[in-house]
């Protein structure tokens, strides 16, 4: 294949359990209350798997889909490489891509797990834009998937990051853009593992024998853990950085911006974003109240909500930034 000018996105999907779970719910679960957690995180409700046995690349499966419907494209013959990005796989090992790819009927396909929590999808539409840029694949599926519900302490031990996070998949086509006008502009990508421990899952770990120990298991090391305050500082500044950034490189300004697609971790986070990047808070994605923080999942799932209501078309300009665990975060600015 020849290589091409630039890479855009063909289709966009999107995927959330039916199960709502909303603040009250939590707080019969623990000690909070649905005051506590709106005002310090915009979170109202969040979905959750319906029951055992459903994984990241089960909820992928109906967004892909979906992309895929709107790219005007089949899976069977028109996905030849597939980026799969989340932090709660189906399994341990192999990679959610692998399963994905099984289900979706696609035998011999590359498959690429990305691990890098809530800037998986902007990492992994690095990888596709290279790949289709440089003529290795012609159109790449990208998927941010997670189920958190099963991975989180839904007690007041756990409450403090129990309350943010919620199940749901997003799905991208990424593929050549045919007008000289459109396509990915600029994507930078940074990580810095000095907060590594702010924002992490300490067990199982192949760095201990044996990997998971009942004593690990009751000061609750298999549940993620989180230096909330670390978090936001780091978010609310490296964020606009970064955005102000590939804005430059881009060669246009955040008023040209049409949309604002950020990570959905916190309201306030995303508040402060806009307001550092003199984007009015109207042109930016906001639907943690019904989600909560679905990790991978929250740029493409808040981009396809944002397409099918209108609010973003062909040729508009779409920046998206995320700040995660690693630490790691990244923006990027495309022409759809």
């Amino acid at each position: 294949m020849k290589s091409v000018a630039a890479s855009t996105i063909l289709g966009i999907g999107h995927y959330v359990p039916s199960k709502v779970v909303t603040n009250d719910d939590l707080a019969k679960l623990m000690s909070t209350s649905d005051e506590w957690i709106q005002q310090r995180t915009g979170i109202k409700e969040r979905r959750y798997i319906e029951h055992s046995g459903i994984g990241a690349s089960d909820l992928a499966l109906p967004a892909v889909k979906m992309a895929l419907e709107h790219a005007g494209l089949a899976s069977e013959k028109d996905v030849d490489a597939i980026v799969f990005a989340t932090l709660s796989p189906d399994h341990n090992f192999p990679g959610s891509g692998c399963f994905l790819g099984h289900k979706l009927g696609l035998p011999g396909v590359p498959a690429l797990d990305v691990r890098n929590q809530c800037s998986g999808f902007l990492y992994g539409l690095s990888i596709a834009d290279a790949w289709v840029r440089g003529g290795v694949y012609r159109h790449v599926l990208l998927v941010g998937a997670e189920v958190h519900s099963t991975g989180i302490e839904l007690a007041d031990r756990g409450r403090d990051v129990a309350v943010l996070f919620g199940d749901g998949a997003g799905a991208a086509i990424i593929g050549p853009a045919t007008d000289p006008d459109q396509g990915l502009r600029s994507i930078k990508l940074h990580a810095d593992g000095s907060g590594a421990k702010d924002l992490w899952l300490e067990a199982p770990a192949s760095a201990y024998v044996p990997r998971l120990t009942k004593e690990m298991m009751d000061e609750g090391k298999h549940f993620p853990a989180m230096n909330g305050k670390q978090v936001f500082r780091w978010a609310t500044e490296k964020m606009p950085e970064v955005s102000r950034a590939v804005l430059e490189e881009a060669k246009i300004s955040a008023g040209d911006i049409d949309l604002f697609v950020p990570h959905q971790a916190n309201l306030r986070i995303n508040q402060l974003v806009c307001q550092k990047l003199g984007i009015p808070e109207s042109k930016a994605v906001a639907n943690i109240e019904k989600y909560g923080n679905t990790t991978a999942a929250t740029i493409p799932l808040g981009l396809s909500e944002a397409w099918r209501e209108g609010r973003c078309r062909r040729g508009s300009n779409v920046l998206m930034a995320a700040f995660g665990s690693g630490y790691t975060w990244g923006a990027a600015v495309l022409k759809l």
